[in-house]
């Protein structure tokens, strides 16, 4: 356990730049550029706070590092964060990209630009909360609640078929969602528990871990597909 919840800070940070959002209007030039900014250097902030992470971090250990467990649900959910030496990577380079992807923006979104950067600060925050999450369900929640975002930013902001790819962004997002659900509770089922270094550690059936390798490799298909798809329907504008 650490004493400062740093994982909780890089994570749940952005929520204070969408706070100060909220609070300014964006009819004026002047008003959307104090907007950019904002989102701009709240992103900057988690930046440098995934490196403070990766400095602390300790090659040497295999272990989780900077964990911070709570109990969440009497059911066996927990609110259970760490990194190692993989996820935090993806931590450090998901802060690191943000500032760009609204600096890139700049010159492309130009209406509903307040709702566009609360938009992508909440991605933010399920992003970096699905690369520290030591519970399953914790990742379930910091998972589909990244599609949130990503559904509107594609509804509203994408090309001349948004419309279309973001209603089967939807489909294909939700037959995935059930699919790992699924695959979650029948972890919590045989195991009992839904703490991720523990299902780690347990003997699941061959049987089980057969089924449980479909589950979750159709659905990172069905993921896939989405984006390409997704990602068709968007450059045909």
């Amino acid at each position: 356990m650490t004493d400062w919840p740093i994982l909780s800070t890089v994570t749940f940070l952005p929520l204070v730049g969408v706070f100060l959002i909220l609070l300014i209007k964006d009819d004026t030039e002047v008003e959307k550029h104090n907007i950019r900014n904002v989102a701009f250097f709240t992103s900057v902030f988690v930046f440098i706070i995934s490196l403070i992470i990766w400095m602390r971090f300790d090659n040497t250990n295999s272990d989780f590092q900077m964990v911070e467990k709570f109990d969440w649900l009497e059911s066996g959910i927990s609110y259970h964060m760490g990194v190692d030496g993989i996820s935090i990577l993806f931590v450090v380079l998901s802060a690191f990209l943000l500032p760009f992807c609204i600096l890139a923006s700049r010159e492309n979104i130009k209406d509903r630009l307040k709702a566009y950067m609360i938009a992508f600060l909440l991605l933010e925050v399920a992003i970096i909360g699905v690369f520290c999450a030591l519970d399953a369900m914790l990742f379930y929640v910091f998972f589909e609640g990244s599609l949130i975002p990503m559904f509107i930013i594609i509804g509203v902001w994408g090309g001349a078929r948004r419309v279309y790819a973001s209603m089967k962004f939807f489909l294909y997002t939700l037959l995935g969602s059930v699919l790992m659900l699924v695959a979650i509770m029948a972890m919590y089922w045989e195991a009992g528990t839904l703490d991720i270094p523990t299902l780690l550690t347990y003997q699941f059936s061959t049987h089980m871990q057969m089924w449980l390798w479909l589950a979750f490799l159709l659905l990172l298909q069905l993921k896939c597909q989405c984006g390409r798809s997704t990602h068709g329907c968007l450059m045909h504008t």
